[in-house]
């Protein structure tokens, strides 16, 4: 067990390299320059009733990537952690946990810099530089609970991809119908599950929602597909509060590598919907990819992560959402 400051703990992501397009009104959205170097904080308070015993928290930290750099991070509490890693994905977390030695008020504060440089596939050689496992594809061609690839998904995907496209032609058609169909609406309830299913019935929610059902109908199109949970930076403020995530996704093409689409963003800023397929701006900090991901093998796998997890006295609770904060520039 560790505490206070140290050198981070780093993993290579599977960031893709990729150039090509198919069309001159198909091709991947013109490239992005921008970088920018980032502070992001946030801090909570868990009330553990001291009968409990013993308390569990993961918190997930920041992707190192071929697109981001965790250069640093430092915890305050009065925990101590160490460093996780859940098996199917590689995600970094920090697992904190108590052995009732403890005030019944924790506060816990995770302090990271981060440096993000704009993603593009435009110019880059993928294919000679990425190593991905045929286990990894194969698992991302695979259905999450939450996201089928079968019934009404795969039905949905024959409707929109037609016979004989390429990948990244078939993946561009799914994206169009994902933004020209789907409405960013988080009214009502059902919204943010991530639910395929949902959304491909009601059209309607959040990121969640919006890359679900790409993700979905790209993989029962035979096209490998992943989704990365973040945190949003607003683009014209150099400090502030960021009051909720944001996801995106990522899909296989063989010799290109992982193409990046934010799909929500496209649907939000229309004459940007070209550039969001195959690039993404610098504006965001990736923390995990993927769905039901495993931290303990006695609890349920957490549909996905970006926010801290708690287990109490061997309970699992629902999320505890911290405040955040971020900065530009490194400390």
């Amino acid at each position: 067990m560790r505490r206070g400051v140290f050198a981070p703990f780093l993993w290579i992501g599977l960031a893709g390299l990729a150039a090509g397009c198919f069309s001159t009104a198909r091709e991947i959205g013109k490239a992005p320059t921008e970088s920018r170097d980032l502070q992001l904080s946030y801090t909570f308070t868990l009330t553990i009733p001291s009968e409990t015993g013993t308390a569990e928290i993961w918190i997930p930290l920041p992707r190192t990537d071929e697109n981001q750099k965790l250069k640093h991070f430092k915890v305050t509490s009065p925990l101590s952690y160490s460093v996780q890693t859940d098996p199917d994905y590689g995600n970094s977390l920090l697992r904190f946990e108590t052995n009732g030695s403890h005030s019944e008020s924790v506060e816990i504060r995770l302090d990271v810099n981060v440096s993000r440089s704009a993603q593009s596939k435009q110019g880059k050689n993928a294919s000679a530089r990425e190593n991905v496992s045929p286990e990894m594809l194969r698992r991302f061609l695979q259905p999450d609970r939450l996201v089928p690839t079968n019934g009404r998904i795969a039905e949905e995907a024959r409707r929109v991809v037609k016979p004989g496209m390429p990948p990244l032609e078939k993946a561009r058609a799914i994206y169009d119908y994902v933004v020209e169909t789907m409405n960013y609406d988080k009214s009502g309830t059902g919204w943010g599950k991530g639910d395929a299913l949902w959304a491909c019935d009601v059209k309607r929610g959040n990121c969640t929602d919006f890359h679900s059902l790409f993700i979905g109908m790209a993989r029962a199109s035979g096209i490998p597909a992943r989704f990365v949970m973040g945190f949003p930076v607003p683009e014209n403020k150099k400090e502030g509060e960021i009051t909720g995530y944001h996801c995106w996704a990522e899909f296989y093409v063989d010799g290109e590598g992982w193409i990046p689409v934010d799909a929500s963003e496209a649907w939000k800023h229309p004459k940007k919907k070209d550039f969001f397929f195959g690039n993404l701006d610098a504006n965001r900090v990736a923390f995990t990819i993927g769905r039901d991901i495993r931290l303990d093998p006695e609890l349920e796998p957490f549909n996905y992560l970006i926010y801290p997890q708690v287990r109490i006295g061997g309970r699992q609770f629902s999320e505890i959402r911290p405040a955040v904060r971020f900065a530009d520039g490194l400390n």
